[in-house]
């Protein structure tokens, strides 16, 4: 039976690759959205991670909260199980920009299969904040919508406070999941809206529109064809959605097809030389975020008049310039994203791709054997990150009881997420630092001098300095 599994989740920060769960909760319903049962896991800071400032004065957790509840290790093993439950498509608000991927990563640091949530046993994703972009884009009358000074804002607290939909506070992991299946009824009234949306997020349907998207031009590299790309990141100021033409598909990331915004004034400037400074491409993978709208008047009309006029016009520029379009379709077709060196392990997760048969074997006995037998798989792994993964695993869960040669290992990684200085932090797969403890207490010394804290901000500020002092001896 297929199931929806509505999900949310706090965190220490925003880093995907370095940051932790602090909160998951969910509600599983069956395709109607009737609820079938609920869940709520708080999971235990770990003692080698350093949370965001602000990202606590966000949701409000505090740090006696956060020392309360499961590993995170049991916490990873309990969500994977609830969201490759067969038939399961989980979703959440903004769920493929920011949660899945911390799932993904949480999942991989815990020696568990990242993807399988994704395609195995009939499971899939969804993502309800572009399913409500469309909504907000063509019909408007489900809810009413956010507007702050005259810019409307799609927040699901905004949307929540001005429809009532759930009680509580936002950046509650079970407040926001309750709101986003409320949202998500109020949606699916529209049923033949709800079914058209939908299938955006089927692989094989998003392909198949894609391909009767229509022709807009021919070039030596074939046909190309046009859509209205609907994409959070073009933001409120356009819509969320801009006119953007097929240049074909990346040859190092086979997953990824490319469509070139149409709309910026600093296309018609591109030059062999400023291809990245003036090209706007999209990386859209089939089934995933970026929903691709057929160029039709009905969708076109909510485009400005003057975008759509610029797009025209840029259109008949680039045609004009065969060789140009022909650079600008080889740079981005071969782009390959820059190599980080000395990529850690806890964030080394696309790099390393999938595990040898070898090592998915003794990540699947690590979780059905005795501590004793973990110690030995350790020296079994054929790629050094999956040893090294497991050592973390295993120092943070049983500290008192390991070789004294994994303490000492596990103890120089505690010295590499807490150096001197922030340069010298621990670089994630974007090339951005983890959050070091000192910066931290940097952060939190930048956010009291820049404003007025109310008691209960500056009772959690004070808090996890004490923590950060403590924990990391500073």
């Amino acid at each position: 039976m297929n199931t929806y599994l509505f999900y949310d989740v706090e965190t220490t920060g925003l880093n995907r690759a370095f940051d932790q769960i602090l909160q998951f909760a969910s509600i599983r319903t069956d395709l109607e959205l009737n609820e079938l049962e609920r869940h709520h896991i708080q999971v235990r800071l770990r003692d080698d991670v350093a949370p965001s400032p602000q990202s606590l004065l966000t949701h409000g957790i505090s740090i006696a909260e956060m020392r309360d509840g499961v590993s995170e290790y049991e916490a990873m093993r309990q969500i994977h199980r609830m969201l490759n439950r067969p038939g399961t498509i989980s979703l959440g608000y903004n769920s493929l920009g920011f949660d899945d991927e911390v799932l993904r990563f949480g999942f991989y640091r815990n020696l568990l299969p990242p993807y399988t949530h994704q395609y195995a046993n009939g499971c899939g994703r969804m993502d309800l904040f572009p399913m409500t972009i469309l909504y907000w884009l063509y019909k408007p009358e489900v809810v009413e919508w956010p507007d702050i000074d005259g810019t409307p804002s799609l927040k699901l607290e905004m949307i929540n406070d001005l429809n009532q939909l759930a009680p509580g506070k936002a950046h509650d992991a079970m407040v926001d999941v309750s709101a986003s299946l409320a949202l998500a009824r109020r949606l699916r009234a529209e049923t033949q809206m709800w079914d058209y949306v939908c299938g955006f997020f089927d692989k094989q349907t998003d392909t198949e529109r894609a391909q009767q998207l229509p022709v807009s031009m021919q070039s030596a590299d074939g046909p190309h064809q046009m859509a209205l790309l609907v994409a959070s990141e073009f933001g409120t100021e356009n819509q969320f959605h801009a006119p953007a033409l097929h240049i074909g598909g990346s040859t190092p990331y086979k997953n990824q097809n490319l469509w070139l915004r149409l709309d910026l004034p600093e296309l018609v400037q591109t030059a062999s030389d400023t291809i990245d400074a003036t090209t706007w491409v999209v990386r859209k993978r089939f089934g995933d975020v970026g929903i691709l709208l057929p160029p039709l008047e009905r969708f076109w009309q909510r485009l400005a008049p003057e975008r759509r006029q610029l797009a025209e016009e840029n259109q008949r520029w680039i045609a004009a310039q065969p060789d140009l379009l022909a650079e600008i379709i080889h740079y981005h077709r071969e782009f390959r994203y820059p190599d980080v060196p000395d990529l850690d392990a806890d964030a080394a997760l696309y790099e390393l791709g999938f595990p040898s048969n070898r090592d998915a074997g003794l990540c699947r006995k690590f979780h059905t054997t005795n501590l004793d037998e973990q110690v030995e798989i350790l020296d079994l792994f054929e790629n050094k990150s999956y040893r090294q993964l497991a050592t973390r695993l295993l120092a943070r869960n049983h500290t008192d009881k390991l070789p004294r040669r994994i303490k000492a290992e596990f103890d120089r990684y505690l010295e590499r997420v807490n150096p001197p200085t922030q340069d010298l932090a621990p670089l994630d797969y974007r090339n951005q630092p983890r959050q070091t403890p000192k910066a931290a207490l940097l952060e939190i010394d930048e956010i009291r001098a820049c404003n007025e804290l109310g008691a209960d901000q500056g009772r959690l500020l004070t808090d996890l300095e004490d923590y950060l002092r403590q924990t990391f001896k500073l």
